[in-house]
């Protein structure tokens, strides 16, 4: 493992959620384990919780610092519940993954070929960006508009995402779930 590997405990939480699912769990970052991370956004990691090997994307707490989603599969696989408190070891992956593209842009994106032209010519991170300004959108009338924009800046040869803070900081629109 690389240099960048971060070792801590950490407590596992539920969420409250307004739908009432409450198959998930969180784990929020110490901020020296997240300062390690190649990008206050969201970032891909590998490691173990209580030993077990998992890999899985960071999400910004719009506090320069990241949270982890733990699956109920991942809850079960490990051995852990809500409540329990956390051995984890993570590092950011050498190449960050390639981010599932929503059918609603992967839609827009096909019917607009110079915006999915300068799509495949930018860079994972920024696709990656560009995903995460169109989802975290609250409302899906914001959402339509993000990918109509994002459709017309990438046409003008945009490569990034011009108006969104990835860390959340600045506009505080990420942030890390409410805990029960």
């Amino acid at each position: 493992m690389m240099e960048n590997r971060s070792r801590f405990q950490a407590a596992l939480f539920r969420p409250v959620i307004a739908d009432g699912d409450s198959s998930w769990a969180f784990v929020l970052l110490p901020k020296d384990a997240s300062a390690k991370l190649p990008r206050r956004g969201r970032t891909t990691v590998a490691g173990t919780i209580n030993g077990h090997g998992f890999q899985a994307t960071l999400e910004p707490d719009g506090k320069l610092s990241h949270w982890l989603r733990v699956s109920k599969e991942l809850q079960e696989a490990a051995g852990i519940a809500v409540g329990d408190t956390l051995s984890l070891e993570i590092q950011a992956v050498g190449k960050e993954p390639e981010p599932e593209v929503p059918p609603d842009l992967a839609e827009a994106l096909a019917a607009n070929p110079e915006a999915h032209r300068i799509w495949q010519a930018t860079t994972t991170i920024a696709r990656v960006d560009w995903i995460h300004w169109i989802t975290s959108a609250k409302q899906s009338k914001t959402r339509a508009k993000r990918i109509n924009d994002a459709c017309n800046m990438l046409a003008e040869g945009k490569k990034r995402v011009c108006c969104f803070d990835p860390s959340g900081f600045y506009s505080k629109a990420l942030r890390a779930p409410e805990r029960e």
